[in-house]
């Protein structure tokens, strides 16, 4: 006979545990399903946004993190060429500074805590198809049998199965600018709480203390150079670290901890994320680029909300509603997110025009705090890189850089494009629920 429940999530890392573990102390009878068998390892930026890290508090689990060796990240480095960003965790943020985790320490602690909170955890089981009844989802196929539920969540990632099966369909997809390496090193001796996010040339950085005494520095290399680095990764990796000379005067004298690992393999996307009887949550309905390292963060705030909207629409016996109004709060929270997560990671050197602007957001403390908050999803970018601070730094272009005039207008341009974008997403609405794809079975 096969299993019923309130919920079924496919997926159980940081949008489908800490979702479990919500709906089940709310007394929803919840299935968290897995192909995976946890400490498991995930493509992963590690860094977790205050934001995040105060969804970690609530689940219960910080004080464990810290335990495993967690650093908490009080101060950040921001660096493009010869412009430098200095800040501080202000008293507001202090209680829960940003961190920067391994995913094997991280999500098995998440899956943990889901079973805890009374979720039935099903790890090593495949979903491979779904039920549906009349149109509506009805529950999963796994490799070890059926599961029959309210609900279905698809929380599997870029690759997401349940999006597969639904058809769900992509929209504002971009192409990636960069793929993103990563390795582990030990023996580094600033273990303070310093993150360092930087660009040196075409190259991006992302670095600083995780747990078990380690050291996570990654790149972002231009996709055009993935073959000559996919050719001799050790060396190439090497190379670009020398590339930012105060990262590589860190790393002196430290070892690498096994391979380099890579993602090159990604696209931006949003998802159609809510259908009768299915809804997605973090990477399966919605990806951005690597770069500003908002994945983690996103998924836990994905997860609080939908929690929320799930209780509300089964209690109400009216999910559909519920799940739909989740999604139209999810593209709106996302998207301007998204696209300067697309120009963070852009191919190629930093223009004349956005240096200058980094410069005048370094000489102003109020900005400094603003960038701050858009990385901690407090502050739209929008409201800092308005187009009074767009004008003043073109005009700073022209005088200081003459010969970058026509570079420079075009990227006015571009950017006055992208501002009427941001204004005209404001009055959009994902597409309908009679949009969707599902073949009725």
């Amino acid at each position: 006979m096969a299993d019923r429940f309130d919920v079924a999530i496919v997926g159980a890392r940081c949008a489908g545990s800490p979702l479990a573990t919500m709906l089940a102390r709310q007394g929803l009878r919840v299935c968290m399903l897995d192909r995976a068998h946890f400490p498991s390892e995930t493509p992963s930026t590690h860094m977790i946004q205050p934001c995040g890290v105060q969804v970690l508090d609530q689940l219960g689990l910080l004080d464990g993190i810290l335990a495993a060796g967690a650093v908490p990240l009080d101060r950040l480095s921001l660096v493009n060429d010869d412009v430098r960003i200095e800040a501080t965790v202000d008293e507001e943020l202090s209680a829960h500074p940003a961190l920067c985790v391994r995913r094997l320490t991280m999500d098995e602690r998440l899956v943990d805590a889901a079973g805890a909170a009374g979720a039935e955890v099903r790890t090593g089981s495949r979903v491979t198809q779904l039920i549906a009844d009349d149109g509506r989802v009805t529950g999963v196929q796994t490799s070890t049998g059926l599961v029959y539920a309210q609900l279905v969540v698809g929380a599997d990632g870029r690759h997401s199965t349940v999006a597969s099966c639904v058809g769900a369909r992509e929209y504002h997809r971009t192409s990636p600018g960069k793929l993103y390496a990563w390795a582990y090193f030990e023996g580094v001796g600033d273990r303070e709480g310093h993150a360092r996010l930087g660009r040196q040339g075409a190259v991006g950085f992302l670095a600083g203390p995780t747990d078990g005494d380690l050291y996570m520095a990654a790149l972002g290399i231009d996709m055009p150079e993935q073959a000559g680095f996919d050719a001799d990764r050790d060396n190439g990796f090497a190379a670009r670290i020398q590339l930012w000379p105060e990262l590589a005067d860190l790393l002196t004298g430290a070892r690498r901890v096994g391979p380099i690992r890579v993602v090159a393999n990604w696209h931006g996307y949003f998802r159609q994320s809510a259908g009768p009887g299915w809804v997605l949550v973090g990477d399966a309905g919605h990806f951005k680029d690597p770069a500003p390292g908002q994945g983690i963060a996103d998924a836990f705030r994905q997860a609080g909300k939908l929690a929320a909207a799930v209780v509300d629409g089964l209690g109400n016996d009216s999910p559909d509603a519920a799940l739909h109004k989740w999604w139209r709060w999810r593209d709106h929270d996302a998207y301007e997110m998204y696209w300067y997560a697309r120009e963070t990671g852009a191919p190629g050197v930093t223009s004349p025009l956005t240096r200058r602007m980094l410069r005048e957001i370094a000489a102003d403390a109020e900005a400094t705090r603003a960038l701050l908050g858009i990385l901690n999803h407090q502050v739209r970018p929008s409201q800092l890189f308005t187009p009074a601070r767009l004008a003043r730094a073109a005009a700073r272009t022209f005088l200081d850089e003459p010969r970058q005039i026509v570079a420079t207008v075009k990227e006015i341009v571009s950017a006055a494009k992208r501002n009427a974008r941001q204004g005209r997403q404001r009055r959009l609405r994902p597409p309908g629920m009679a949009d969707m794809a599902w073949e009725r079975r």
